[in-house]
């Protein structure tokens, strides 16, 4: 028996073979597509947060429209009547737009993150009482990893508005005792800098100065920079070196206490 012949006969085989055949070209040309992408990005030597989200979203854009063509050229192999379904589209379009109003909201608002630069991939941003890290920008949703558990949400792009981006400082209070004078309160809490300085994972240090007088304790206020991403584990990091501080200069963290006067 001839192939044509075979072929003739076993009409659904052929089809198969088309739509697997499709699906391989299609997916090839994609791969070609995103490396050429992510090698032009490569020897241009931009590597800012901004150029890798755009690379990131041009790609989720690629990946749709490539899954869009692809279905209808099955449709097509199948024998379905493209051109008429593409004019019937214009009858039942607003049907379709009020059932998917949240999916067009969720692309309009993931083109407006990255043009009006809201955050990239890589910023740490707070969500409901959520922070994360953003790992992908996508049309629809925006994926972050969770600093406390390392798990991986999806927020929808509409819901930007309930999202702020984590600052890169945090406010830490050094307790000190009523006892010490001025000036040894200034120096064990410049000896504390010093000391928080060191940590790797800290960018900066600096004594704001005395803000409280509490019933027990004086406090003053550092200010630190960090990276976002290891916010909880400098908050950690930082803690202890006021410990150690304050160990080195023999003062015991201050605690209530309660005074009790007999006449």
């Amino acid at each position: 028996m001839k192939i044509q012949d075979f072929f003739a006969q076993n009409e659904w085989l052929l089809k198969i073979i088309y739509v697997a055949l499709t699906i391989i070209i299609a997916t090839f040309i994609y791969s070609i597509l995103t490396n050429f992408m992510e090698k032009a990005m490569e020897k241009s030597k931009i590597n800012n947060k901004k150029a890798k989200t755009y690379i990131k979203l041009i790609k989720s854009i690629c990946g749709y429209v490539f899954i869009l063509i692809v279905i209808l050229i099955i449709l097509k192999i199948y024998g379905v009547n493209i051109s008429s379904m593409l004019a019937g589209l214009g009858i039942v379009s607003i049907i379709i737009g009020l059932a998917i109003q949240d999916f067009l909201k969720d692309i309009i608002r993931g083109s407006s993150i990255i043009s009006d630069d809201y955050f990239s991939v890589g910023d740490v941003i707070k969500y409901k009482d959520m922070e994360g890290k953003v790992l992908l920008i996508g049309l629809k949703t925006t994926k972050i990893q969770d600093l406390a558990t390392g798990n991986i949400y999806s927020i929808a792009n509409r819901n930007i508005e309930e999202v702020s981006i984590v600052s890169k400082i945090i406010y830490v209070r050094v307790p000190l005792p009523y006892e010490l004078k001025l000036k040894e309160q200034h120096k064990v809490v410049e000896d504390i800098v010093k000391i928080v300085k060191k940590d790797k994972l800290i960018e900066d240090c600096e004594n704001i100065g005395l803000t409280e007088l509490a019933d027990s304790k004086i406090e003053y206020l550092l200010k630190v920079t960090l990276n976002p991403v290891n916010k909880l584990q400098v908050r950690r990091n930082v803690l202890e070196h006021i410990i150690e501080g304050l160990e080195a200069n023999n003062i015991e963290v201050p605690y209530n206490q309660i005074d009790v006067h007999q006449k």
